[in-house]
């Protein structure tokens, strides 16, 4: 089996702050770095180094080519990225001393995915899993060509509209806990779908049929940028391989948790050797 993630790829420019920047306030930056990003590139990333075979469909502009050189190097297949004349998408990142962030985004190439784009998961095997974000073009249109198989979504960047258009087609909605009480408050109650809750320290809660709730590990954060991310593509990793929901929670927990002890999203994702070694 094959985990697809229809998603996003960005530059992300990431600037250590000693807080974040107030209206009107010019304020110096610690440091700067550019590394790849995205809710796609990071979930695909995680997935990998988790050790699922894993396809990403997306696309670049001239300026992503050595973001998908990166992302092979992780041993994702690139073969459904297109590179184009809208700019990659990018991310501009402020991390404070207490490793949290604040992200502004710039869509590009990531909203002009097409029906070229559609047709690559036309490849996908019965078993196959998508793996979607609020990053894109044409998510409901993925959605809908890999009916019959596991969908997962990451309501992110939230919009209670999205997720209401994707709702009918999906196996597993994925939020952290300011989403879900966002997404609370605009339907009047949560959906009746399945769905995994993240609470950053407080652990996660799979909320379905047999719910469950995992605790998350102690550790001292450096950067929490792609945390979710990376929470998202273990899970989805464990889930593809056949494990139970609990094994495959307490799995992705383990490699947030060595995620955040790291600088950088997608750089930091942890292998499944060191997700066992943590466990």
């Amino acid at each position: 089996m094959a985990i697809w993630t229809f998603g996003s790829i960005n530059l992300d420019h990431v600037y250590r702050v000693p807080h974040f920047v107030a209206a009107g306030e010019t304020l110096a930056a610690q440091s700067c770095r550019v590394g790849l990003g995205g809710k796609g590139a990071n979930q695909s990333v995680a997935a990998a180094r988790a050790g699922a075979h894993v396809r990403h469909v997306g696309a670049v502009g001239q300026d992503g080519r050595g973001a998908l050189d990166t992302l092979q190097g992780f041993g994702v297949d690139m073969s459904h990225v297109t590179v184009g004349d809208v700019p990659t998408g990018h991310a501009i990142i402020s991390v404070d001393p207490h490793g949290e962030n604040s992200i502004v985004i710039f869509d590009g190439a990531n909203r002009a995915l097409n029906a070229a784009h559609l047709a690559a998961l036309g490849s996908a095997q019965p078993g196959d899993t998508l793996l979607l974000q609020n990053e894109t073009s044409l998510q409901v249109e993925a959605a809908q060509a890999f009916a019959g198989s596991r969908i997962i979504y990451s309501a992110a960047p939230f919009d209670a509209e999205a997720v209401r258009r994707i709702l009918p087609h999906l196996s597993l909605l994925v939020m952290n806990a300011g989403e879900a009480e966002t997404l609370r408050a605009a339907m009047g109650s949560l959906p009746q779908v399945e769905m995994v809750i993240t609470r950053g320290a407080e652990g996660a809660e799979w909320i379905g049929a047999e719910p469950l709730r995992v605790p998350a590990f102690a550790v001292t954060a450096v950067d929490t940028t792609g945390a979710g991310d990376c929470f998202t593509g273990t899970l989805a990793a464990g889930l593809d391989h056949g494990l139970p929901p609990a094994q495959a929670m307490r799995r992705a927990a383990a490699a947030a948790a060595l995620q955040v002890t790291r600088h950088g999203a997608a750089d930091a994702m942890p292998t499944a050797a060191e997700v066992d070694a943590m466990l």
